[in-house]
């Protein structure tokens, strides 16, 4: 399957923000900026499988990986604890079954093994400091997460520029209005490819003028 074809069209989180803003208006549709890649190049565009778990322990996020459907991308609550959460032996056992990558708001660490893995993994912090496994969560409720409100089934897409999240219920608009911007980019790239001048594309050449 190309990216095209995937559940975000291949569109990059900066064109997703953009179009959400433009199709649904202000909104809280991306993650704050301490929400971010743990290795260069990750990248993951699926739906969200929401996790509550408590800083400075794994265990939900154990149980998730065996609850989350194929497919889909784990999004953590650890109340942003710069514990590490997550690591090498998780990252395994999620693709074994399938699971696309993990937000948390909350510490990661073997992100070396991760990239290797290529297994996408975006976090608050890196740490090394190992967590207890005592408290088993909750699975599939809304959580917050880098201060967007996350629900099962949303539609999450990270890469380099950081995280946006858009309800189900908007999401075919966002991804309409994503491709509509798309096109008409790629008209101005031509034209700028042509000598034309960004001002004068975007009418800009009076702007601030008094």
């Amino acid at each position: 399957m190309s990216a095209a074809d995937g559940p975000a069209r291949g569109h990059t989180a900066a064109t997703l923000y953009e179009a959400a803003v433009a199709a649904e208006g202000p909104g809280r549709y991306a993650m704050d900026v301490g929400i971010r890649a743990t290795w260069p190049g990750a990248r993951v565009a699926a739906p969200a499988f929401t996790v509550q778990g408590a800083g400075g322990d794994n265990l939900a996020l154990q149980h998730a990986i065996l609850e989350a459907p194929a497919g889909s991308v784990l999004v953590a609550d650890v109340n942003g604890a710069d514990w590490g959460h997550w690591g090498e032996v998780l990252a395994v056992a999620s693709q074994f079954r399938q699971i696309a990558g993990l937000v948390i708001d909350g510490g990661v660490r073997d992100t070396v093994e991760m990239a290797e893995l290529d297994f996408p993994v975006f976090s608050r912090h890196v740490s090394v400091r190992g967590t207890r496994k005592l408290f088993r969560g909750a699975l599939g409720v809304p959580v917050q997460v880098g201060a967007v409100t996350v629900h099962t089934g949303d539609l999450v897409v990270a890469d380099a520029d950081g995280v946006v999240v858009l309800p189900q219920h908007v999401a075919d608009r966002v991804l309409d209005t994503a491709d509509e911007r798309v096109a008409k980019e790629a008209d101005i790239i031509r034209r700028l490819k042509a000598g034309e001048s960004s001002l004068d594309i975007y009418g800009l050449a009076e702007a601030g003028r008094g």
